[in-house]
């Protein structure tokens, strides 16, 4: 997993490089847009399929006809959703020209739809190196559209075609190699087994939305396309090298807590490791992003991105303790705990919410970065008090 996450994040650097000096910083705002309304329905119709899967001790093959349906339904609502509301949502960030690309880019949630969801046992069954293969030629793929057609258009949509051009390969690739294959069958049993089941993780997904997304949405609406796109990508240099470790953890760990899950004992001497572990990891990272800024700014983007080196470094703060106290939310899933994954993003957004605009309004961009910066630090007694709940005996 750390293979796959290293050399999927090492083809997103090399792809931000070579965009950022293709495309201007407006370019990139104007994706987030599309980005953000994207992420935010996606969100909202999270039905926790793959949650469900790896908790569940059936075979995948069981619910996995169920589960498609599912997946398509929603690509499709999701679909026709941003045709509809991209008048509105370009209107709400004030920038028409993101009504066309929102259009476009609709096309990838219906495609996700279609991707055969037997991919997420190469998780359950803790087959990581097919994981790796499998996820690492999509990343190549998607990265070398979306810069050969950069090259050529220089033009926003570049990045949608990337996206698109990707998710066409994961559908085929998950119904070549991928067994077994589903096929469409409604059972309103195992719907409200699934759906049931994934509530919690819908409303972890949107307050987790909320709390990663809240910043942008507020600095695209009060600011302007420019200062978006150079917010997004000084989170996107932060996160590749801090959060994305903190990721690799979360993604393994997951599964082997829940099969673990009955052992308090065990469980709680495997999470420690883990969190010092990442710690180990996350911090020099964390070091060399807060000491260094302006020099991966020059090196990894260029001059014209140098309003993102103050952000940089308190987004560098913010992803240490972020990849750190987000270890816990492995664990709360593998014990059947979402509501506590639920309640600690819930009062992140609390934070967020409470000093988002008036920081934005006084110190720009950074002040977004401090108010997810808050936001984090919030959440922090919150985790504690639920490790204590799961250890205390």
């Amino acid at each position: 997993m750390g293979a796959l996450r290293g050399a999927g994040r090492l083809m997103a650097v090399i792809r931000i490089a070579v965009l950022a000096r293709l495309l201007a910083p407006q370019q990139f705002g104007l994706f987030a847009i599309a980005s953000l309304a994207i992420a935010l329905l996606e969100m909202l119709t999270e039905t926790g399929i793959n949650v469900f899967f790896i908790q569940e001790k059936d075979r995948v093959k069981t619910y996995l006809d169920t589960a498609w349906m599912i997946s398509i339904v929603r690509g499709f609502v999701i679909f026709l959703v941003l045709l509809i509301t991209a008048p509105f949502i370009a209107q709400f960030f004030k920038n028409q020209d993101a009504v066309a690309l929102l259009r476009v880019i609709s096309i990838v949630p219906l495609l996700r739809g279609f991707i055969n969801p037997a991919e997420i046992k190469f998780q359950k069954k803790l087959q990581f190196s097919k994981e790796f293969r499998f996820r690492f030629f999509i990343f190549l793929f998607d990265g070398i559209v979306a810069i050969i057609a950069a090259l050529v258009t220089r033009s926003v949509y570049s990045l949608v075609l990337g996206l698109i051009s990707g998710v066409i390969l994961e559908i085929a690739i998950s119904f070549l190699f991928i067994k077994p294959v589903p096929k469409l069958s409604f059972e309103s049993v195992k719907i409200k087994k699934i759906v049931g089941r994934g509530k919690w993780v819908t409303l972890a997904g949107i307050f987790n939305y909320l709390f990663h997304n809240g910043d942008d949405i507020v600095v695209g609406r009060l600011m302007d396309s420019y200062y978006l796109g150079v917010y997004q990508l000084a989170y996107k240099i932060t996160s590749l090298p801090i959060y994305e470790a903190g990721e690799v953890f979360g993604k393994v760990t997951f599964p082997v807590y829940a099969k673990i899950a009955g052992d308090k004992k065990r469980l709680k001497k495997a999470f420690i490791k883990i969190t010092l572990a990442i710690s180990a990891l996350v911090i020099p990272f964390g070091l060399i992003l807060f000491l260094f800024p302006k020099q991966l700014v020059l090196l990894l983007l260029g001059d014209k991105w140098l309003d993102a080196v103050p952000v940089i470094r308190v987004l560098s703060v913010f992803g240490v303790i972020r990849a750190i106290s987000g270890s816990s939310s492995a664990l709360f899933l593998a014990i059947n705990k979402q509501e506590y994954v639920t309640a600690l993003t819930f009062v992140s957004i609390i934070g967020l919410a409470l000093t988002i605009v008036p920081l934005v309004d006084k110190y720009g961009i950074l002040g977004a970065g401090y108010s997810a910066l808050i936001g984090t630090f919030l959440a922090i007694p919150v985790i504690g008090f639920y490790l204590l709940c799961i250890f205390k005996n």
